[in-house]
């Protein structure tokens, strides 16, 4: 399959990027936008543009394109294109002294670079198109501040080599005045596979642009399972089900690995590139950390749950999804006839410091809950239910220290030992699994006082999830704060570790900061009977409104503050969306929540659901 990337020259384009401009020099208190008169030190920092197509890091020489990858099974990695867009603005020496700002504005998804003086300001934009997804894009622009007619010239620092360590590239011939450059990947994922085309066409960049007089002259240049998909979830349920597609489609990579590892199923890869056949370079991973099954089937059941959309499992694969994953597990599962359970052997929990463990609660936990919604899925759909998956679910081991009243990690778990991140605490929230409010606490303290604190980034926001399920603020609010130290200045970025080290612009930190916010504040949890909610308004803010939800075909905004909560249907999206209502705990009231009226109660929770007939 052939990629393309355009880079073209657009006029209408400026337009809608001074109105930008205005904005975002205007907007000192927006927070979503971050600015900076240098950049940092350390260029892994720098800000990321990218509209999930394409994707690049402001003045970095390389451009990765989604769904292209190089190298064969575990040496399998993004492949990386050269950047055209590493371009910089520059004033020429001896140019009246000038005040240099950096803006990410996350609103629009796009990166500004402004040089102004007394007479001038030279702007460069730099953003992944929204509505072109093949289509990169920076534009220089130059302003005059006064009535002078002097040429004001910029210099346009370019760094490109029409090389890449994963293709093999070729420049053709010029269209349209533009440069062309072609090639293909240079080693498929799996032997025999096509390797992947790539096409790109970008404008030369001139050394320098001059503003000439009575002249306004502007240059342009056109270029996911547990931690982000519950957020992506919420307010865009069409890209949730796009996340869920990419599942559909490596379903053949996924038994493929089940059948290399002896099992039935399908087993979902830790690193999956185009096939979903597994490429993680390091095999205790791949082999080990099967939890991964158990957080995509939990993905496709909160889509259905949240959206009742039968036809991606009646006819678009999402059935042979569900079905698969359940046949690994109850095939990996091992019957232990002193217990009278079934045992799960020889893995690794999301805590990586634990290797080759048995019976890892949390992934005991995932076998559950993916086996019990297979089988409702079946009935739901009229499908026979095979009687294994009720047997494993109902008598597969979950470790419980009754005298300790928490659960161990795993069989054999010493109190004490360190973890290197959020493992036992993400029963309850993420994964749905009914705690006592006492052996909840018990577990976020226990592991609260071992985890590590080099751990990822992700870990203290389901901290802080528990203590806000618990209507503890202000334990919620210090692990909120831990999180902080994971995002870098001045543009925000998140990486891995909170000393800087991993992963760089670390979407599974970004994905759990979002989630405390989101879920942890409203309470907001995914059920089959509706979308509950139990809020909770943290010590430091007087009222929180989260808008644009999405829900069974109509938007609505939810805010609350610490004595009452709010209602609206803004809009119903889809002509056939039911009607909803708000059901209010304990009391059981029914509220209709009619388009375009708020309605508004006493600080409650409950749950929002179809209205009743």
């Amino acid at each position: 399959m052939a990629q393309e990337v355009c880079c073209g020259y657009k006029r209408e384009l400026v337009y809608r990027l001074r109105l930008r401009q205005l904005s975002m020099d205007g907007s000192e208190d927006d927070p979503t936008i971050f600015r900076a008169h240098c950049l940092p030190s350390d260029p892994r920092l720098w800000a990321t543009v990218t509209n999930s197509y394409l994707g690049t890091r402001v003045y970095h020489d390389t451009i990765h394109i989604n769904g292209v990858y190089n190298g064969a099974g575990g040496d399998t990695h993004r492949a990386t294109l050269p950047s055209p867009l590493n371009v910089q603005l520059k004033a020429p020496a001896g140019t009246e002294q000038l005040t240099e700002t950096f803006t990410l504005d996350t609103n629009t998804g796009s990166f500004l670079h402004t040089l102004e003086g007394p007479s001038f300001r030279a702007s460069q934009c730099i953003y992944a198109h929204r509505v072109l997804p093949h289509v990169l894009v920076f534009s220089v622009s130059i302003a005059r501040l006064t009535t002078e007619n002097k040429p004001i010239t910029v210099l346009l620092q370019a760094d490109f080599s029409p090389e890449s360590p994963d293709l093999d590239l070729h420049v053709g011939p010029d269209f349209q005045g533009l440069r062309y450059l072609h090639g293909h990947t240079l080693t498929p994922e799996q032997p025999g596979e096509p390797q992947q085309e790539v096409h790109m066409l970008w404008m030369p960049v001139p050394p320098a642009l001059t503003l000439g007089e009575e002249e306004d002259r502007t240059w342009e240049f056109l270029t996911v399972d547990l931690w982000m998909f519950p957020n992506i979830l919420m307010f865009h349920p069409e890209a949730a089900r796009a996340i869920l597609e990419y599942r559909v489609r490596t379903l053949a990579g996924a038994l493929k690995n089940a059948q290399n590892l002896g099992y039935q199923g399908a087993k979902f890869a830790w690193e999956s590139a185009s096939t979903g056949l597994e490429v993680c370079p390091e095999d205790i991973y791949g082999t080990q950390e099967i939890h991964i099954n158990g957080a995509v089937a939990l993905a496709f059941q909160l889509y259905y749950y949240y959206t009742q959309d039968l036809q991606l499992f009646q006819e678009e694969g999402g059935w042979d999804v569900v079905s698969s994953v359940a046949e690994f597990w109850c095939s990996r599962v091992e019957w232990s006839s002193q217990d009278k359970l079934y045992h799960l052997k020889g893995v690794m929990p999301p805590d990586e410091y634990h290797s080759g463990v048995n019976n890892s609660v949390y992934t005991n936990v995932l076998v559950q809950n993916s086996l019990h919604f297979a089988a409702a899925l079946a009935k739901d759909l009229g499908l026979p239910i095979p009687k294994q998956w009720l047997e494993v679910a109902d008598r597969i081991k979950v470790p419980f220290d009754s005298e300790l009243n928490f659960h161990p990690e795993f069989d054999g778990y010493e109190r004490g030992e360190e973890v290197k991140q959020a493992d036992v605490v993400l029963l309850g929230y993420p994964v749905p699994f009914p705690l006592s409010p006492d052996i909840r606490r018990k577990n976020l303290e226990t592991y609260e006082a071992v985890t590590s604190p080099w751990g990822p980034a992700m870990t203290w926001s389901m901290f802080a999830v528990g203590w806000m399920e618990l209507k503890d603020p202000s334990r919620a609010q210090v692990h909120l704060s831990r999180s902080f130290a994971n995002v870098t200045e001045p543009f925000k970025v998140w990486t891995e570790n909170a000393d800087g080290s991993g992963a760089v612009n670390f979407l599974t930190g970004m994905g759990g900061f979002l989630q405390a916010a989101l879920f942890g504040c409203t309470g907001f949890r995914i059920t089959e009977a509706g979308v509950t909610f139990d809020p909770l308004c943290p010590d430091l803010l007087s009222r929180v409104s989260v808008s644009g939800v999405s829900y069974l075909g109509n938007k609505l905004n939810f805010t609350f503050s610490k004595d009452s909560v709010t209602l609206e249907v803004t809009a119903r999206a889809e002509p056939r969306a039911p009607l909803l209502e708000a059901e209010l705990w304990p009391s059981l009231a029914r509220l209709p929540l009619t388009p375009g009226q708020k309605v508004s109660f006493p600080h409650s929770a409950g749950r929002i659901q179809r209205s009743s007939p």
